[in-house]
């Protein structure tokens, strides 16, 4: 048989693709190119398929490590190409992604992954680019060096090296630096952003124990009381399946533990202003429901989706719905109001793969008079006497320690307490000003932040 049959026969062959790529091939695109939520998504994704336990965990690690190394992937195509790199077709883009992370940051063989990248492109995108997909990938897997040229290049910045190498926006790695001062713990943050971390499990008091999570499995995590990293699957535990603890990041269980323990005989009335989607409410009312059940805790949220998701760990009679910067529709005042601030998310970067591609310097023009207002609503229904708790899940300045000394110019009568004397984990993270600030690769939690602010009586 001549060559150029074996061609013609080799070309209308029908795909074979692998199905755990192929779905793998779906997360991305459904995320890069209709703005789907990676979490949300890949549930679906699986709960649709037939893929076995391993298979399940493939396509896990090649979605969510594609998604998180784009950027990284995209200096390899753009080496290659002969043309600029925004005129490639998305559909090329996010099938060389899948190929190029295969082939450097898992444990494929390069021959496996790119014939089997070249059939999922055959399935999704047609022979003709599958073809170029094909070429393309065997010029990268042949230039093995390619990144190891770039870190030693004199002649480039840190910031664009660590960028590339780890795969993160500049303006990211240049806020982190301006916290940091360091770069080489910069990018230690930047190498745990990029590794996957088993889901932290919270114990709600009075509905589960920490004995009866650890009896199914997992290891109880440093910080908190409640707080438990899970080595099975979240349904695997009974009490999680029940509803009856849940899942969330240590440090956020912290920041809601640190708020709990604010409480003393002239706390009546507590408000969760900006709720959703519940976990730091959820915590915080069963504490309150052991320590002190005559306490009045209310959840508000004014968003109906995420108000749906608070329902699922709250009584509906403790859930209200306003518009957090409106003070004058709450109906009462209060002695303890959480501020859990819509912010950009930066420190949760590990959980989120596609969140630092779709976070930008011009969103915080939006998040941080936001934050500023529900502030000011916040002092507005706080009685004498009574604390604000301001959180975000952010190390950037402009949402942390500025939003801060901005409340206490404007607010003479707020006086910032001492973290440190109502955290289960004690000066763990707490700076000279008494405010909370974790690292991820100091702390093993997300990047969070935390400040007590108390009107004076």
């Amino acid at each position: 048989m001549s060559n150029d049959s074996t061609k013609e026969k080799r070309a209308f062959r029908k795909p074979r693709p692998n199905p755990a790529r192929l779905l793998a091939y779906d997360l991305v695109s459904q995320v890069n190119r209709e703005g789907a939520y990676a979490n949300l998504r890949l549930p679906e994704l699986l709960a649709k398929s037939n893929l076995e336990e391993r298979d399940r965990a493939f396509a896990t690690e090649l979605s969510y490590g594609t998604l998180r190394m784009q950027g990284k992937h995209d200096f390899a195509i753009s080496s290659k190409i002969d043309r600029p790199f925004s005129e490639l077709d998305g559909i090329v883009v996010d099938l060389l992604r899948l190929g190029i992370h295969q082939i450097f940051e898992m444990r494929v063989p390069i021959h496996a992954a790119v014939s089997e990248s070249v059939e999922v492109a055959r399935a999704v995108a047609g022979e003709s680019k599958a073809t170029y997909i094909n070429a393309l990938l065997r010029s990268i897997s042949s230039d093995t060096g390619i990144f190891d040229r770039l870190r030693s290049n004199i002649s480039v910045s840190e910031l664009y090296k660590l960028s590339i190498l780890y795969s993160h926006p500049e303006w990211i790695i240049g806020a982190y630096f301006d916290q940091l001062k360091d770069w080489g713990s910069v990018e230690r943050l930047l190498e745990v952003n990029n590794i996957p971390v088993a889901p932290h499990i919270v114990v709600w008091p009075g509905k589960s124990t920490v004995e009866e999570i650890l009896a199914t499995g997992g290891t109880k995590l440093p910080f908190g009381e409640y707080s438990i990293l899970s080595d099975h699957q979240p349904n695997d535990y009974p009490a999680v399946k029940d509803k009856r603890a849940g899942i969330q990041d240590m440090g956020s269980q912290l920041v809601a533990e640190i708020f709990a323990a604010t409480l003393d005989e002239s706390a009546a009335n507590w408000l969760d202003l900006c709720a959703g989607p519940g976990g730091k409410a959820a915590l915080i009312n069963n504490i309150l429901k052991v320590s002190a059940p005559e306490v009045s805790f209310t959840a508000n949220e004014p968003t109906k989706h995420r108000a749906e998701l608070v329902a699922r760990v709250l009584p509906a009679s403790q859930i209200i719905s306003f518009d957090g910067r409106k003070f004058e529709d709450f109906p009462i005042k209060y002695d303890r109001i959480l501020i859990d601030a819509p912010c950009s998310g930066l420190g949760a970067l590990r959980r989120r793969p596609e969140a630092r591609w779709r976070r930008s310097l011009n969103d915080l023009k939006e998040l941080i008079p936001l934050q500023r207002d529900l502030i000011d609503s916040a002092y507005q229904m706080l009685n004498p006497g009574g604390i604000i708790g301001f959180a975000t899940c952010s190390p950037l300045l402009a949402e942390t320690k500025a939003q801060i000394l901005d409340a206490k110019h404007r607010f003479k009568d707020l006086e910032l307490m001492d973290i440190s004397e109502f955290s289960p984990a004690g000066s763990t993270g707490v700076l000279a000003d008494g405010t909370l600030q974790l690292w991820t690769h100091l702390d093993g939690s997300d990047s969070m932040f935390m400040a007590l602010l108390r009107k004076k009586l």
